[in-house]
């Protein structure tokens, strides 16, 4: 049975909880159409295929989308990254990229490096922040075959924020279009899509826009030629042993996620309604009440931007002497408080800010997060540095 008064502050992997919405959206579709989308004509699939509609229509509002079926849904962020990645990118190629990217850029990159795609990093500072200059003077560097910049909007280990509109503004002065992970802002930190030219925009359902997991999506521009990773059947053009060669179905083969792809849509409804902007808001001052209250324990070493208006629900910290793990380990089973520990599947990023290969603890609140509970989390980490040892399995008390 799990505990209800658990403080979850993980929501950098997955958010919970859900708006009531979601769960109310998820069970409806599953009781009642969970027929097969865009393949039969009776009822349960007509209803089937608007509602995943719906949500492509949805997510468009949310993100300034002109044109709802560019909008692919993945199984997650990490789908949408390896279709955008590999779906662009072929030997001879050449992506820009940076050290704080998560391992869903880096593995699909080096897997394309291993066919002859090359591969520049641009190195970030100690804080995790990236000069939109060094991406620049990357694509300067007399590489007439650079096509593509792979770049995460928010690192998911420390937050820092990247400044995104002048990456792509420099980009394309150049000619070369951008990958945009947003993994960790996606539903948090406003993205305007159209005002900012995003080429390629890969998202997850399951973290800032509340959707169940196993859902996420890829924008693809119309101008971008992004050739299908899957092949199979799509219930449109089936007399065909090529796939359409029309969006979303050129990339959607296979059964959809139906009862997921509605979650997602109320998730993205409730944001809507409730305004990224406010999110953003609550986000910002749980983080900043948390960084402050962590700077003053004695042993505690913030990593990242000090300035919560420069990150993400990101709070990465270590404790002098005491492995990250531990520490994780103690606020779960004392405290019932939910954090990840180690290097959270991004070695180069802590490369970067100098932590690996121990990693650390980091802490991410979320919209239904409270700041007494920040204030209870606070504490329990006081407590922590105050009595580091462990004797008999259990921690030592004042």
């Amino acid at each position: 049975m799990i505990d209800l008064d658990v403080i979850y502050l993980d929501n950098a992997a997955t958010s919970h909880p859900k708006p009531v919405s979601v769960y109310q959206r998820v069970d409806t579709v599953l009781r009642n159409w969970s027929a097969n989308p865009g393949r039969s004509g009776h009822t349960m699939a007509v209803e089937a295929a608007r509602i995943i509609f719906q949500t492509r229509e949805t997510i468009a509002r949310l993100f300034n989308i002109a044109d709802p079926d560019r909008i692919i849904f993945t199984p997650n962020a990490t789908g949408a990254l390896n279709l955008a990645l590999l779906g662009t990118l072929k030997p001879g190629d050449r992506c820009v990229t940076t050290t704080m990217e998560h391992n869903s850029v880096v593995r699909p990159l080096h897997a394309l490096a291993e066919k002859g795609v090359t591969v520049a990093k641009v190195g970030a500072a100690r804080d995790g922040s990236i000069d939109p200059r060094a991406i620049a003077a990357a694509l300067d560097s007399a590489h007439s075959n650079t096509r593509l910049v792979a770049v995460t909007h928010a690192s998911n280990v420390v937050g820092t924020i990247t400044p995104i509109a002048e990456i792509i503004s420099l980009a394309h002065q150049r000619g070369v279009p951008v990958l945009v992970d947003a993994a960790q802002t996606a539903g948090s930190v406003p993205i305007d899509v159209g005002a900012l030219g995003v080429d390629l925009l890969a998202c997850p359902g399951h973290k800032g826009l509340f959707g169940p997991q196993g859902t996420g999506f890829l924008y693809i521009a119309p101008h971008m030629n992004v050739e299908p990773i899957l092949f199979g059947g799509t219930g449109s053009r089936s007399d065909l042993e090529s796939m359409p060669d029309f969006a979303p179905d050129r990339y959607e083969p296979g059964t959809q996620n139906t009862p997921g792809i509605a979650g997602l849509g109320a998730g993205v409804e409730f944001l809507l309604k409730r305004g990224v902007e406010q999110v953003r808001a609550h986000e910002i001052a749980l983080v900043r009440q948390l960084m402050e209250g962590l700077a003053a324990i004695d042993g505690v070493t913030l990593h990242g931007p000090r300035d919560p208006e420069r990150k993400s629900g990101v709070v990465l910290f270590t404790l002098d002497g005491v492995d990250p793990a531990e520490i994780g380990d103690r606020l779960d089973d004392e405290f019932g408080i939910a954090v990840r520990v180690g290097v959270h599947c991004a070695p180069q990023a802590h490369r970067t800010i100098g932590t690996f290969p121990i990693g650390g603890v980091r802490m991410s609140p979320g919209f239904f997060n409270t700041a007494e509970e920040i204030d209870r989390t606070v504490d329990a980490v006081s407590r922590i540095a105050k009595h580091p040892a462990v004797v008999d399995g259990s921690a030592v008390t004042a």
